[in-house]
Formats: C-alpha cells, sequence, structure tokens
C-alpha cells in the first residue's frame, strides 16, 4: 500500500495555496521548522496527521521539540531543523531517512541506505532560491522523495 508524507519547511509565517494544493492528499505531513506563527500548523493539521518541530526563529514555540521520530508504513523518520546539528548515525538507528530544513536549499540524497531530504522553503522567497516541498512515497521497502517546485504568483 503505497503511503505519501508531505514534508515542508521554512514557512516562516508564509504558509502559500500553491504549498497547501501540493500536499493536499498526502497521508501525513511534517513541518522541519522556522514555522514562524502557529496559524501555520493549525492550516497544515487540517490536511492530514502533523509532525512538527521547532526552528531556530521559532522561540513563540515552546510546546514543540526539537526533533521528532515519525513511524509510517513500518518505516522510521527522523526530524531535525538543521542536519548539521544531527548527532546520531541514523542507519545504526534504523531511520529509513532524516528529514531536515534550515538551508532553504532543496536537496535529497541517500547516504549508507539512508534518505537525506531538505524540502527547501516553502516560505518568502530568499535569494534566488525556488520556493519549494517534497514528498516521500513510500511503497513495500522502498522510500522515495520528491523535490516539489512551487509555482507562484509573483
Amino acid at each position: 500500500m503505497l503511503k505519501t508524507i508531505g514534508v515542508i519547511s521554512d514557512t516562516h509565517g508564509l504558509l502559500r495555496a500553491e504549498a497547501l494544493a501540493v500536499l493536499r492528499g498526502c497521508d501525513a505531513i511534517v513541518h522541519a521548522g522556522d514555522i514562524g506563527k502557529p496559524e501555520v500548523l493549525e492550516q497544515l493539521a487540517e490536511l492530514a496527521p502533523l509532525t512538527a518541530i521547532r526552528g531556530n526563529v521559532d522561540t513563540w514555540a515552546t510546546d514543540l521539540p526539537d526533533t521528532a521520530v515519525l513511524t509510517l508504513a513500518g518505516k522510521r523518520f527522523y526530524v531535525i531543523h538543521n542536519v548539521k546539528e544531527l548527532e546520531l548515525d541514523p542507519a545504526a538507528a534504523g531511520f529509513a531517512a532524516v528529514i531536515s530544513g534550515h538551508s532553504h536549499v532543496p536537496k535529497s540524497e541517500t547516504r549508507s541506505g539512508v534518505l537525506y531530504l531538505n524540502p527547501g522553503s516553502a516560505g518568502p522567497r530568499r535569494f534566488k532560491l525556488p520556493i519549494a516541498v517534497a514528498k516521500i512515497r513510500l511503497r513495500g521497502d522502498a522510500v522515495e522523495a520528491e523535490l516539489v517546485t512551487v509555482p507562484v504568483q509573483g
């Protein structure tokens, strides 16, 4: 059975309708920090079960953890805002993927059998970086990531 995780990060208080449209229909959603304001989480939680962590600008979000573990379809995912602060060996710990944000740069790569995924920033445009989100699809033993550039007006 196919499961899809929508991944978003670095909204900085701006949750675009175009990003919501891409995430609609996902079985779960992960926000990898720098949320900006609680309304962002409220809107995402209306789409699917939500896992969210605090980013470095989320000083208001004292009830959110700095990291999270999500299990879906028997696969474990580790969520951290800044992957450079990762203090464990994801492969040895049995994680299928590490989901992060912070850099605003969309990136997907597999190292030692672990997917490292940064969806990029879905919030205000920074430099010439794209507005982006990601999807992780789970099919059997496969964990596949798709980076999605969000078409935005203006």
